[in-house]
């Protein structure tokens, strides 16, 4: 029983928060999809405000047409990795369209977004003689990348270029090479980097900056290129991370750069070379939303009058929001068991939110977190105010 020892405290704390309520949040089974803000759970229609759906394009009509039409010219998988018999045409040729739309020389496709910031970080940083500097608020793929190259990682406090540049002061001339990985939007708070400060830091250090926009990318700047597009250093940032899995509707990742040398990733990146690349319906869909994304700003345009909204009416509320807006909003809760139960109470009031408790979440805050999409309807984001409304309304009479 020893491997399962580990787990006893957690389970017993997840089994009662379940008990409380008789149902698991992070189990919930979509079991009819009715478009990109509806599904059936549990035999009732609810509106779906926890998606990450951010253009709303998992049913778009190009999309789902491209990637019908690809299964039946390829196939359902590749069988192979990039880097034996998984490539195809259509990987190479979303790779190309990837860089020229962010303005790169280069560019490669991953399986997922996870294996992107994996990849990219395990193969560009080796000990002893190269460091990470990675912002303390990183998704776990950072982490996860960081401690599968074997180097030294040293966390920065959360979007603090002045701790970014103590903390790159302190290297001796023994370090090689410098890598500073963070991220344009944060997924869990929904906060945005300062990220030319941050960018600015790192190459007055001598540092490679790596910037993940997998939350930002279609969301953020005049052209959906991310924060560091918003911010005028997208030529700036070294290496840029995203995925398939947000604004373009489907599942894969990608690391876009102008070195030339992102290509040894090719051979060099573990992730890359032994996992099965994307089936080509993923990479058919993705560049369809991706045509959608450069030809289409009225989608992001929708997505924000959304976001602000929502936020707007939130903390008209009086709830405590984690960041300024954006189309990530979150709410604190004082504890585990409140968050659990404000969960519960959106779920029986037709609301499908995330709910994110320790140790998941930065400075062990429980949350509700909510993400909007230029998808939602006037008529979807009544029903989430109302049943906030009424959240509100009994979160405030449990406290009297």
């Amino acid at each position: 029983m020893g491997l399962f020892e580990k787990f006893q405290g957690t389970a017993e704390v997840y089994g009662a928060l379940k008990e409380s309520t008789g149902r698991d949040p992070f189990g919930v089974s979509m079991d009819e999809m009715k478009g990109p803000t509806r599904a059936m759970v549990e035999g009732r229609e609810i509106v779906l405000a926890g998606t990450n759906n951010y253009l709303g394009l998992t049913y778009d009509h190009d999309a789902v047409e491209a990637a019908q039409e690809a299964v039946a010219a390829s196939g359902t998988g590749t069988t192979g990795s990039r880097f034996a018999n998984g490539t195809y045409a259509g990987h190479r040729e979303l790779e190309r369209d990837l860089a020229d739309f962010l303005g790169y020389k280069h560019c490669i496709v991953f399986s997922t977004g996870y294996q992107a910031n994996l990849g990219a970080i395990s193969a560009l940083v080796q000990p002893p003689d190269d460091v990470i500097l990675i912002d303390a608020d990183c998704h776990a793929c950072i982490y996860d990348g960081c401690q599968l190259s074997g180097a030294e990682t040293i966390r920065f406090r959360h979007n603090d270029p002045e701790s970014l540049d103590k903390r790159l002061s302190r290297l001796g001339p023994e370090v090689k090479g410098k890598l500073v990985c963070f991220e344009g939007m944060y997924s869990m708070f929904g906060d945005v980097a300062p990220v030319k400060e941050l960018v600015e830091v790192a190459h007055n250090h001598g540092a490679y900056a790596l910037l993940d926009e997998a939350h930002s990318f279609g969301v953020f700047g005049d052209n959906g290129r991310g924060v560091c597009e918003r911010d005028g250093v997208l030529d700036a940032v070294d290496f840029y991370t995203g995925t398939f899995s947000k604004s373009l509707a489907s599942i894969g990742g990608f690391v876009a750069s102008n070195h030339a040398e992102l290509e040894f990733l090719r051979f060099s990146s573990r992730p890359y070379m032994f996992t099965a690349s994307p089936s080509p319906a993923n990479i058919a869909a993705a560049s369809a939303a991706l045509a959608r994304l450069k030809a289409d700003g009225s989608m992001r345009h929708r997505l924000w009058e959304n976001a602000r909204r929502v936020h707007s009416a939130f903390e008209q509320l009086g709830f405590d929001l984690c960041a300024p807006e954006s189309p990530v909003i979150a709410v604190k809760l004082a504890s585990r068991e409140q968050a659990f139960l404000a969960w519960n109470f959106l779920m029986e009031n037709g609301v499908y939110v995330n709910l994110a408790i320790p140790p998941g979440t930065p400075n062990a805050t429980s949350i509700l977190r909510l993400s909007v999409s230029a998808a939602h309807t006037a008529d979807d984001l009544d029903i989430v105010v109302g049943a906030y409304t009424a959240l509100s309304e009994q979160l405030n009479a449990s406290a009297a």
